[in-house]
């Protein structure tokens, strides 16, 4: 798991080719100018899926991973929490092979707290349980990048 800014993003070059090309495209993109729902960036390799909700009370949050992919999270408007843990110490509960999800069943170990020009970047091992209210519940505008990680 990364928990940096937006401004250190370049400081994580070299990780993977697949991770240099979003964070080559996240330099150069104003992210809500990106339609809402899939945008492509490098074909499966690269993309980005934006969206909007209001966040939930953490009874109930669900956990979930990824075994290829790993998560670019950024939020552009609103704020939340997100709950991580290690997929190792979690149950799982379900998995959707055809989208790479795995649904876990586990305790937080950590939140982090996400607002505007935060980023979140969630590894495969890294479980991590969204849309997490901090205060109050409100509206959140998301984009997250997903990048393939592992073949």
């Amino acid at each position: 798991m990364i928990y940096t800014t937006m401004d250190n993003l370049k400081s994580y070059y070299g990780i993977s080719e697949n991770l240099d090309k979003a964070l080559d495209f996240l330099e150069t993109c104003d992210l809500r100018t990106l339609a809402m729902g899939r945008n492509e960036v490098e074909g499966s390799q690269v993309f980005i899926n934006r969206f909007n909700y209001d966040t939930i009370a953490e009874e109930a949050g669900a956990f979930e991973a990824h075994e290829k992919h790993l998560d670019i999270h950024i939020l552009l408007s609103g704020r939340e929490r997100i709950g991580i843990g290690q997929t190792l110490k979690m149950e799982e509960t379900g998995r959707d092979a055809e989208n790479d999800g795995i649904n876990l069943k586990g305790k937080a170990e950590q939140f982090l707290w996400m607002e505007p020009g935060k980023v979140l970047i969630a590894f495969p091992e890294d479980a991590h349980m969204v849309k997490i209210q901090w205060g109050e519940s409100c509206p959140v505008e998301k984009a997250v990048v997903k990048v393939l990680f592992r073949d």
